[in-house]
């Protein structure tokens, strides 16, 4: 039986909570997990799911890229970084 240990709790973006205030919306708080027993780890991602007017779910990744885009939006199906992530909300 696998036995995961939560390790951190990673807390929402105030950023992209300022950015969405004015939507309906909830989020899921992500954690990064250890298995025990082992090396490894696994991350949970932040989850922000907007519900009116539009519908869209976005996944908050703390990872190092180089590219630096922690955040994918699912119905785009693809990854954005912060900035982006501002000039899509202006567009609704």
């Amino acid at each position: 039986m696998f036995e995961f240990e939560a390790i951190q709790e990673l807390k929402p973006n105030d950023e992209i909570l300022e950015i969405i205030k004015t939507y309906e919306y909830t989020v899921k708080n992500g954690k990064i997990k250890h298995l025990k027993a082992t090396n490894l780890q696994f991350i949970n991602p932040t989850k922000y799911s907007i519900t009116y007017p539009t519908t869209l779910t976005i996944y908050e990744y703390k990872v190092n890229e180089i590219a630096n885009k922690n955040f994918y939006i699912k119905e785009y199906k693809q990854k954005y970084n912060l900035k982006e992530i501002k000039q899509i909300f202006i567009k609704f």
